[in-house]
C-alpha cells in the first residue's frame, strides 16, 4: 500500500524506537574533548578584542590547549565570539619594497602624538624593519629634530655594532639639515617615505595604533613619570610577551634574538601530543 518493499518495511519496524547511528558522524580521534573546549572558550572570554589566530597561539604558548587556529575559528564562530572587527584591508601599492632579512637592517622611526591633560607629549619609537622590535623610545615635551637625534642616539648606544638604514615620513624633523648632519656623522643612511602615503612606513605606524589602542587609550596617566612608565611597561610587554601576527604569532623578541625555529619546533611537537592524548582518551572511553 505504501509502495516499499516488503524486507524494507520489517526493518523499520525493528528500529522503531531506536536512535538512528547509520549515518551519523562518528567522533574523530583528533575531535577536541570537552574539557578543551571549555577551556577554549573560557580563554578567548579572559582574552577579548583577540583574534583567532593569536589565541591560538597564546593558548599553546601558555599550555591551556593545543589545536590548530582552523579549529579555534570554528569553535569561536560556533559559540558567536569572533572578533568580525578585525579586518585588515591591504593595498597593492609599494609592494616592490624589499624586505629586511636579519635584525638592523632597517629601523624605522615616527613621532605620535599623545594626549596628556589638555595638551600633547611627544612618542618618538624606532623599530626594527625585520623583527618589529622596538629598538628604543622616547616620551619628549617637544618634538625637534634634537628630540629625534636623542631618541636614534641612544637606539644606537643599545646595538654599537649596528649601521642601519632610517626610514622615516617627511615630516619637518627629518628634513632639516641638523638632521642630516646628525646621520652623516653616524654614517647612517635615511630613506624617506613616499609623499602623503604614510603606509609605506606602515611598520612603524601599525605600531603606533597598537599603541593607541591597546595602553593610551586605556590607561590613566598621573604626571609625566607615570606616562613614561606606562609606555615603558607596555613596550616591554608588545616586545617580548604580544604575538605578532606578521611574526608567525611570535614576538619581536623571539625574532630579534633567532629564536623562531625554537619556537614553531615546541608548538608542533606539543600538537603531536596533543592529538595522541586525544586518540587515546577517546580509545579508552
Amino acid at each position: 500500500m505504501i509502495g516499499i518493499h516488503q524486507s524494507k518495511y520489517y526493518s523499520w519496524t525493528d528500529r522503531h524506537g531506536k536512535p538512528n547511528h547509520h549515518n551519523s558522524n562518528l567522533p574523530k580521534t583528533n575531535w577536541l574533548l570537552q574539557d578543551e573546549k571549555q577551556f577554549l572558550l573560557t580563554y578567548a572570554k579572559e582574552h577579548p578584542g583577540q583574534g583567532y589566530r593569536r589565541i591560538t597561539y597564546m593558548m599553546m604558548d601558555d599550555n591551556i590547549v593545543a589545536v590548530s587556529p582552523s579549529t579555534t575559528y570554528r569553535l569561536l564562530k560556533g559559540y558567536g565570539l569572533l572578533d568580525q572587527w578585525n579586518n585588515v584591508k591591504t593595498n597593492s601599492k609599494g609592494t616592490g619594497f624589499v624586505q629586511p632579512q636579519k635584525p638592523h637592517e632597517h629601523w624605522h622611526t615616527d613621532i605620535k602624538y599623545v594626549n596628556f591633560h589638555g595638551c600633547f607629549l611627544f612618542l618618538i619609537s624606532v623599530i626594527d624593519g625585520y623583527s618589529r622590535y622596538i629598538v628604543h623610545h622616547e616620551l619628549r615635551m617637544h618634538m625637534q629634530e634634537y628630540d629625534v637625534e636623542i631618541t636614534i642616539q641612544r637606539a644606537l648606544e643599545k646595538y654599537p655594532e649596528a649601521k642601519p638604514r632610517i626610514i622615516s615620513d617627511n615630516g619637518s624633523q627629518f628634513l632639516s639639515r641638523d638632521f642630516a648632519e646628525f646621520l652623516k656623522l653616524t654614517g647612517l643612511n635615511h630613506i624617506r617615505t613616499s609623499v602623503n602615503y604614510p603606509q609605506s612606513n606602515g611598520k612603524i605606524e601599525r605600531f603606533q595604533r597598537t599603541i593607541s589602542e591597546e595602553c593610551l587609550t586605556k590607561v590613566s596617566m598621573i604626571d609625566l613619570e607615570d606616562a613614561r612608565r606606562q609606555i615603558s611597561k607596555y613596550i616591554i610587554f608588545y616586545n617580548t610577551k604580544r604575538l605578532h601576527s606578521s611574526l608567525f604569532y611570535l614576538t619581536p623578541e623571539d625574532f630579534l634574538l633567532g629564536r623562531i625555529n625554537d619556537k614553531l619546533s615546541v608548538r608542533e611537537e606539543k600538537l603531536r601530543r596533543a592529538r595522541k592524548a586525544r586518540a587515546i582518551k577517546r580509545f579508552a572511553s
